[in-house]
């Protein structure tokens, strides 16, 4: 292999990781795990989002109890993704859709974008600066939620805001009867 495709395999593998790290992030506050959460930013980071500047930790803290009052079910979905890097250091931003179902069973979305200084320290990339930029925000209407009353529906388990959720069943398994409605 010549030292070009090298050099952009090398560049790929990079932005893998890096894209993984953002997704570590949103999975981790989907799902209140604080462990995913926090192995997306390096433990001197700064992160602005909303009113809160500071740490990861203090991050963590502040946005789960938010969303723990706020709502039953979020989610930090992420889209377009660009990203410069240079040696260790790598500039990305990525726009996200934020969806919440919220406790009065009303429904928030909100759009932006997430701009990011990330390092890579000890051969793992991380997030060192974070700026939310809050783009634009409303709500939209409420509707049941499909397939609620089909028998069955939960034998392969319930979202959930945790380690109970599917998600993180290992291995995954259908535990639902063969049915074509």
């Amino acid at each position: 292999m010549d030292a070009d495709r090298l050099a952009r395999l090398d560049a790929l593998l990079d932005r893998q990781d890096i894209a993984d790290c953002l997704t570590r992030f949103s999975r981790g506050m989907d799902r209140f795990d604080r462990a995913l959460f926090l192995s997306a930013f390096h433990n001197d980071a700064t992160i602005a989002a909303g009113a809160f500047v500071g740490g990861p930790e203090a991050l963590y803290d502040w946005a789960s109890a938010l969303h723990e009052d706020g709502q039953v079910a979020t989610h930090h979905n992420l889209l377009n993704f660009t990203c410069e890097i240079d040696g260790d250091t790598a500039h990305s931003e990525q726009y996200y859709l934020f969806v919440g179902r919220n406790r009065d069973e009303s429904n928030w979305i909100a759009g932006g974008r997430y701009i990011d200084r990330l390092e890579r320290r000890d051969g793992a990339w991380k997030i060192a600066l974070r700026t939310n930029m809050i783009e634009w925000s409303g709500t939209v209407p409420t509707l049941p939620l499909p397939f609620a009353d089909v028998p069955g529906i939960g034998d392969n388990g319930l979202p959930a805001r945790s380690a109970d959720d599917p998600s993180y069943q290992r291995p995954l398994t259908n535990r639902r009867a063969p049915f074509i409605p």
